[in-house]
């Protein structure tokens, strides 16, 4: 079965604006890479400052590929565009990794 990588982002109230805008500029990035299946960006309601960036992968080799490969390359390019001007300072604050086995699921009928 999928493996799902939930990437749990500390997010400052004054940055949230910021970090929705980055991830709606790279809609699109992940959607083709090999064994992606799914994602998900979550806006914490109440009592928390953490996103959630949910991905689902049809492997654990495909998720690493990935971060190797494409992930990766956005990453560096975000550090200058034209004129190599400076990177953008991180909307969050901090980064934990959550990895998990799909070991059910469900969907409707």
């Amino acid at each position: 079965m999928s493996i799902v990588k939930i990437n749990v982002l500390t997010v400052p109230a004054e940055q949230r604006e910021v970090l929705e805008q980055r991830f709606a500029s790279r809609a699109g990035s992940v959607e083709g890479s090999d064994g992606f299946e799914w994602f998900e960006l979550l806006r914490p309601v109440e009592g928390t400052d953490q996103y959630l960036v949910y991905t689902r992968w049809r492997s654990e080799e495909d998720f690493q590929n990935w971060m190797k490969g494409s992930m990766q390359a956005a990453h560096q390019g975000a550090a200058g565009g034209e004129g190599g001007g400076e990177r953008p300072r991180p909307a969050a604050t901090g980064s934990t990794l959550w990895s998990f086995e799909v070991v059910q699921q469900a969907s409707p009928k």
